[in-house]
């Protein structure tokens, strides 16, 4: 069994000044991994097992692909083989991750569900972190049903699997914020661009590509969510000859937010004598942040001329996750939302009731706001001003927008502090200004729970007159 281990490194790429090495720290290095799975899964096991263990000695976080327990010969034998996730196999998961204390991205996984009394299987996308517990499960919401009789390609995944429902928000890894999807989500971009504006910087699209589709498309879509969303995108890839009606076309990649390939393994060949593979990538933040600053395009989105959302209702408004600059806010924090902005509870208090409001849109200067945005923000501020005063009797306020760096903004997207104040409350009135200048940075004012923020939204949000 050869383990090919190509490290590839960019030097001397420049945009705008931005300078980008990828040195491999032992904090953000990804593993991505190529295997050829098939209906065995104690000797797939094996073959992970191996994986994972060879890679955990470079990445915190390990890549596998789809399918990465088994690839049935038949319908029947897919249905025969799946297991539940509290099932022999993903214990095995979970033990490796655990022994090796990294986390492991299982690409596919067949998991068999009860749901209203029916049995159901997915194709599901587990997340497992490095103290062996699930951290997040993604199923599959567009399966491939696809016909290419001049390739000889007609799979109906349908058949046996049944489609999902939730785009899943993304997860703090230690690499970075990972968004899941599988395999042939590559081809809906909405989906990613719905995980980059919930915090994404990583796309995963762990696959199974058929090597008609893989020599045609394969580079070309990873590379385009890379570049349209400004994420790394790491895609783990069966190879080779799963049995004699299946062969996948391998070629795992990286794809930094610039849309280069920083990380690649081989594409299926009759004449290679090894189908298992790993490479390995630094994750770059800092850089990442310079192509979303030097070209801001989620900015320049158009929301007043169009916009993407999930849907759902009130159902839909639970799930999503607010963003404020490059954080991600918890929707429990949220106490109040118009079509434009929202009021979230603080992490930090210059005062009890300091809470705040940001653009839906993610802006830097309220110059960048449409009239309308901009109607909007200021007359929210003036109902969140009494609401807030109300709760906590108070009969003045402290109103600021701090707009650009310079003005001591540090979260880089319009936002105002309302400030609910008590005579008194400073020795000079104006000392709030200079608490408010370094409240962020201030370890005197400790930074609170989400359970504490929540409870306080809930008590705002009960204050509301509709």
């Amino acid at each position: 069994m050869i383990i090919l281990r190509l490290n590839h490194f960019k030097t001397n790429f420049s945009f705008s000044n931005i300078k980008y090495l990828s040195q491999m720290s032992s904090n953000n290095v990804a593993a991505v991994c190529q295997f050829t799975a098939t209906s065995d899964k104690e000797q797939n096991l094996k073959v992970v097992t191996r994986l994972v263990s060879e890679a955990s000695e470079k990445a915190k976080v390990i890549f596998l692909p789809e399918a990465c327990d088994y690839v049935g010969t038949n319908v029947d034998e897919t249905k025969e083989l799946a297991e539940t996730l509290d099932g022999r196999l993903m214990s095995e998961y979970k033990l490796l991750a655990q022994r090796h204390k990294v986390w492991i991205s299982l690409g596919g996984f067949h998991e068999v569900r009860q749901s209203n009394g029916k049995e159901t299987l997915h194709n599901a996308h587990v997340l497992i972190g490095a103290d062996g517990t699930v951290k997040s499960v993604y199923r599959k919401v567009h399966l491939f049903d696809v016909n290419l009789p001049e390739s000889n390609v007609n799979l109906q995944e349908s058949s046996y699997t049944t489609a999902g429902t939730e785009i899943v928000a993304p997860v703090d890894t230690p690499i970075g914020s990972v968004g899941l999807a599988i395999c042939y989500d590559l081809r809906f971009p909405e989906l990613s661009v719905i995980l980059r504006k919930r915090g994404a910087d990583i796309l995963t699209f762990p696959s199974a590509f058929t090597v008609a589709t893989g020599e045609a498309h394969w580079k070309t879509l990873l590379k385009s969510r890379a570049v349209e969303n400004q994420c790394y995108v790491i895609a783990a890839a069966q190879y080779g000859v799963h049995n004699s009606k299946r062969i996948s076309f391998g070629n795992a990649l990286i794809v930094d937010p610039w849309g280069e390939i920083i990380a690649e393994c081989p594409s299926y060949s009759k004449d290679r004598d090894t189908n298992e593979s790993i490479v390995y990538a630094s994750i770059d933040s800092d850089f990442l942040k310079g192509v979303r600053r030097k070209m801001p395009v989620f900015e320049h989105r158009r929301s007043d001329l169009y916009s993407l959302t999930l849907n759902g209702g009130e159902q839909a408004d639970l799930v999503t996750n607010y963003m404020f600059g490059d954080k991600v806010i918890p929707p429990s924090t949220v106490f109040y939302r118009t079509r434009h902005c929202f009021a979230f509870t603080n992490i930090r208090c210059v005062v009890p009731g300091h809470v705040l409001i940001a653009s839906l849109r993610p802006v830097r200067r309220l110059e960048n706001l449409q009239a309308e945005e901009i109607a909007d923000l200021f007359q929210t501020v003036v109902k969140i001003q009494k609401l807030v005063e109300k709760a906590y009797g108070s009969h003045s306020s402290t109103i600021c927008i701090q707009d650009g760096p310079d003005a001591g903004q540090t979260i880089q997207h319009v936002h105002c502090h309302i400030l609910p104040r008590k005579a008194g409350d400073f020795k000079q009135n104006d000392d709030i200004y200079l608490e408010l200048a370094k409240h962020d940075r201030d370890d005197e004012k400790p930074i609170r729970g989400v359970e504490e923020m929540t409870i306080e939204a809930d008590m705002l949000r009960g204050c509301i007159v509709r």
